[in-house]
């Protein structure tokens, strides 16, 4: 008896998570129910005491087009179904795109899967399971270009030649661990710049453009709420070499500014005092970048 109701509240929230899917993405482009007849038979299911048990799981298709400047050459596809006990159980999910290489689609693949195991037990996931392939699926296809075309030996000169800085948000920052990472890593790769823990987290890294993508591609790694590159500057650095790279640093080598205003955590940072010590750093702009009301 238990487990009947169970599969049918399991059916219900399917059929309200569905509808909230075709309200949200009303065109054809984006969402696609493929398996109509399971669908059909989950709501009748959902509806009715006397129902069967659906035959199949239903079956549906989200498209995304994730936030990157050249985003209209890449879309990817979220082959989805629902086993019958989600969201007891996680949702089963293919991301596919024609740019990702059979790799990068497996790497891709099991990145998400990793995130569903740790964000998303017994509620219903979909949508932070396409948010998460639009913040993150693009660059598992630049990762890529970025490492194959080092095999040209300008590609290697140009790499070195161009200076980055990179203006990373996150929904929050506390974790210990992810903090002496974001230090070490910095550290370990010349970067300087700051990171502000808290809630939201940010952190600047500027230095050599090579070592900035290799400390994003290992703090993306990390498990986040939510994490992106908010902006990035690039300049070349016209092979002037280290002490043109000092020249264009704004910051000093990688540490931690806690803009503390009180509270237990010390989670609500004061941003009064950030944006004072962005403007001193002659980087007021990226302020609105970050807490601005456009953009958001």
């Amino acid at each position: 008896e238990t487990t009947e109701m169970a599969n049918r509240e399991a059916a219900e929230m399917q059929m309200s998570e569905l509808d909230l899917l075709s309200s949200m993405f009303p065109s054809e482009e984006e969402f696609t129910v493929t398996d109509q007849l399971a669908a059909a038979e989950l709501k009748h299911y959902a509806e009715n005491e006397s129902a069967e048990m659906p035959s199949s799981k239903v079956q549906f298709i989200l498209n995304v087009k994730p936030e990157v400047s050249n985003a209209s050459l890449v879309e990817f596809s979220m082959v989805c179904a629902l086993p019958f006990k989600y969201p007891t159980v996680l949702p089963e999910i293919t991301v596919r795109s024609s740019l990702l290489s059979r790799a990068q689609q497996i790497h891709l693949n099991s990145d998400l899967k990793t995130y569903l195991m740790q964000n998303c037990s017994g509620e219903p996931c979909m949508l932070s399971a396409r948010e998460w392939v639009k913040d993150h699926a693009a660059a598992y296809v630049v990762k890529e270009l970025s490492s194959s075309s080092v095999t040209t030996s300008n590609a290697v000169q140009s790499e070195d030649t161009m200076f980055t800085r990179l203006w990373i948000y996150s929904h929050h920052i506390y974790n210990k661990q992810k903090r002496k990472n974001i230090i070490d890593w910095a550290k370990e790769l010349s970067l300087s710049g700051f990171c502000m823990p808290g809630k939201p987290g940010v952190v600047c890294v500027e230095g050599l453009q090579s070592s900035c993508e290799e400390f994003w591609s290992r703090v993306r790694r990390l498990t986040w709420k939510r994490i992106l590159i908010r902006h990035r500057e690039d300049v070349s650095l016209e092979g002037g070499g280290r002490a043109e790279i000092q020249k264009q640093r704004k910051f000093p080598p990688l540490e931690e500014k806690c803009f503390d205003a009180h509270g237990a955590r010390g989670n609500h940072m004061d941003l009064g005092q950030l944006y004072r010590f962005l403007e001193e750093k002659g980087c007021a702009d990226i302020f609105q970048m970050y807490f601005g009301v456009e953009g958001h």
